[in-house]
């Protein structure tokens, strides 16, 4: 079999044999509406089947394998949010990496950009442990929770526009359910940015009549009942930021000390 069934034993499997499956767009509108708690959403959202192209993609990829990663068995399936249950910082990021998320099961974990990334919210007090190697690895975010735009790794990190309309209804159910506590929002990269406005809207925030462009830093406020929670943008920490200097470690750091005393 090319991705772990679920209910197998797979650290913080989030789903059982018997749970439900979307096979289609219209199946995840429902299957996301109906989900009354975070465990119940990510469950759904872990064995989703909604996209063929994306599900060949993701199971392909966990056949074949990286050469560096030929002995592993890989996750294979979508990858769903991860966190506390009750944030007051929400980290949204397009999709899980094709040899990373796709591979541990767990967001931002085992690629360059997670590297990077949990480097930064340890340093700034969002997670117990420097780095996030695989799932079980004793890893924990502290008052955060990080999820994806898209749930699957798509080939060359391109979703097309029908996989990221699929797959928006995880995303607008699970910012729902955890829009009581969430103070603060970065969106890693031009993409997640352009995603969480309709996903906020729908989700009961109050937003700016104009949406200002992406950037390093831009903050909007939005509004959520008598809360203010603030919009951060941040470039995202691919290997092609890194290398090329356009990111780097300092700027992070600046990002999450801002979300953290907002979040405060």
């Amino acid at each position: 079999m090319s991705y772990v069934p679920p209910g197998t034993g797979w650290p913080d499997d989030p789903a059982a044999p018997d749970t439900p499956v979307a096979h289609s767009a219209e199946g995840v509108r429902e299957l996301a509406a109906a989900s009354r708690s975070l465990g119940e959403l990510t469950a759904r959202e872990s064995v989703c089947r909604a996209c063929p192209r994306l599900v060949e993609w993701r199971e392909e990829v966990a056949t074949v394998r990286r050469r560096a990663f030929a002995e592993e068995t890989y996750w294979g399936r979508p990858v769903a949010g991860w966190g506390e249950e009750s944030p007051r910082l929400l980290i949204v990021g397009l999709a899980p990496a094709a040899h990373g998320g796709n591979r541990t099961g767990r967001i931002f974990t085992g690629d360059r950009s997670g590297d990077w990334l949990f480097a930064s919210l340890y340093r700034t007090g969002f997670a117990v442990q420097e780095t996030s190697v695989h799932a079980g690895d004793g890893q924990r975010l502290v008052g955060a929770r990080m999820l994806a735009s898209v749930r699957c790794a798509p080939p060359a990190n391109k979703p097309l526009p029908e996989e990221k309309a699929a797959c928006y209804p995880w995303l607008q159910r699970e910012i729902e359910l955890v829009a009581d506590s969430v103070r603060v929002v970065v969106a890693l990269g031009g993409y997640a940015w352009q995603a969480m406005w309709p996903a906020l809207k729908d989700a009961g925030y109050g937003l700016p009549r104009s949406r200002p462009p992406f950037g390093h830093g831009v903050e909007v406020p939005v509004a959520y009942g008598e809360s203010q929670v603030t919009l951060i943008g941040c470039y995202h920490p691919s290997q092609q930021n890194t290398f090329t200097g356009r990111v780097t470690a300092q700027m992070l750091d600046d990002i999450f000390h801002r979300a953290a005393n907002i979040a405060k």
